[in-house]
């Protein structure tokens, strides 16, 4: 359960927040796309899981800035490393 954000959620978005999350790729512990592999999702459901990778990537970004508080307790480089990782599906 997550008590994070409250409430009632569903399995795209939390497959998507821990996906995204910078402790997932920053020190390159997890497979995210074997994890991913793992569940059996609708196509409506990895549809919805793409969208909101975009949006949590995004949402990391943000707070790896130099003025939020997950700037000062991530490794140097964090910052400009999730900025390629949003880029990359873009370009």
């Amino acid at each position: 359960m997550d008590f994070e954000i409250s409430g009632r959620s569903d399995r795209a978005f939390e497959l998507a927040e821990i996906a995204e999350h910078v402790s997932t790729w920053v020190d390159g512990s997890l497979d995210v796309p074997a994890f991913l592999g793992r569940f059996a999702l609708a196509l409506a459901e990895a549809h919805r899981l793409e969208g909101l990778r975009r949006l949590f990537a995004l949402i990391r970004l943000l707070m790896l800035l130099p003025d939020a508080p997950g700037h000062a307790r991530n490794p140097a480089g964090t910052l400009e490393r999730q900025a390629r990782r949003l880029l990359a599906p873009l370009g």
